[in-house]
């Protein structure tokens, strides 16, 4: 299991918690500080679509009009905090946020 995240995330800190105290085995990517390949971004991008831009965040907002209407994979490469999160990879399964429905997927 990889959770990419933002250290400084709420909601990130509460499930890197939670998948800790459960004992399961996980990598953490920071995606500040470690960066995502382009690659990765572009697999994530195809596998969940719009859904993984964070269209209410504050990075967002200060984006001008020309920016957001951007490629998304280019964007999330510039502006890696503007991917929503966590985002937890369970062998090329992708699970975005860290509502009841992925808890119970990814805790079991």
């Amino acid at each position: 299991m990889i959770i990419y995240a933002l250290k400084t995330c709420d909601t990130c800190r509460k499930a890197i918690k939670a998948v800790t105290e459960s004992g399961l085995d996980f990598k953490l990517v920071d995606i500040r500080s470690d960066g995502i390949a382009r690659d990765d971004l572009a697999k994530f991008y195809t596998a969940l679509g719009d859904a993984l831009i964070n269209r209410s965040s504050t990075t967002w907002r200060g984006l001008t009009p020309e920016e957001q209407g951007s490629d998304p994979v280019s964007l999330l490469v510039d502006h890696p905090t503007l991917m929503k999160r966590p985002l937890i990879d369970i062998d090329g399964t992708y699970y975005l946020g860290w509502k009841a429905d992925v808890q119970a997927a990814v805790l079991g």
